[in-house]
């Protein structure tokens, strides 16, 4: 009897834990990551690939200040993508799932020309889903790319500043399947991965400047 009852004791206890920790992490932790950084005018400004979000889909929408000049920051958002200057983020964790990523520390003049239409990888001959193709380009303001519209913004922020604002529609899967993908797995690990990318910029284009 009381070796059942320690059992029932050990798992209530262990089933308290679990619950405060997703309440911590649905009203504390995710409210915080899914808009990192940016400003409440940042959150509800219509973005220009704001149009290719699908209907009811999760978005995130982030934001960082670097203290360079838009001129500065904009030749490494350009050559953002696998085939290009990579995505500056936690390659190491990328390549654990064969993305084969190699992050550039310097700026690759052939990357430069962006058309809309040309492919945009995340992973190395990926199958479908792992690429896709840049909608928008607005040279120094604007980068928009995949079917969803991930979508990076530059604007001025005075005094040789720049505001990254990176904005992320996601469409989560149907039932419960889909749903545990997107928001126990996907959901934060995107986060640590975008926000890498976001420091990865602002690491490289600041260091242009020194």
């Amino acid at each position: 009897m009381s070796k059942r009852f320690g059992f029932f004791t050990w798992l209530g206890a262990i089933l308290l834990v679990l619950a405060v920790a997703i309440l911590a992490y649905v009203f504390l932790v995710r409210p915080w990551h899914m808009r990192w950084g940016a400003r409440d005018e940042e959150i509800s400004a219509p973005l220009p690939g704001d149009g290719w979000a699908p209907a009811g889909a999760e978005v995130s929408t982030r934001s960082i200040t670097i203290h360079a000049p838009v001129s500065q920051v904009w030749p490494w958002v350009a050559q953002l993508g696998q085939e290009r200057g990579g995505f500056y983020s936690y390659d190491w964790l990328e390549n654990l799932f064969l993305a084969n990523m190699r992050n550039a520390d310097r700026l690759l003049p052939e990357t430069q020309r962006l058309q809309v239409g040309d492919r945009f990888s995340y992973m190395k001959d990926g199958p479908p889903g792992t690429y896709g193709e840049i909608l928008l380009v607005e040279p120094e303001h604007t980068l928009v790319v995949g079917a969803g519209g991930w979508t990076w913004v530059l604007e001025p922020a005075g005094e040789g500043a720049t505001r990254l604002i990176v904005r992320y529609p996601f469409t989560v899967g149907a039932g419960l399947l889909g749903k545990f993908f997107y928001y126990a797995w996907f959901e934060p690990a995107h986060f640590v991965m975008e926000s890498g990318m976001m420091m990865g910029i602002k690491e490289r284009a600041e260091a242009m400047g020194r």
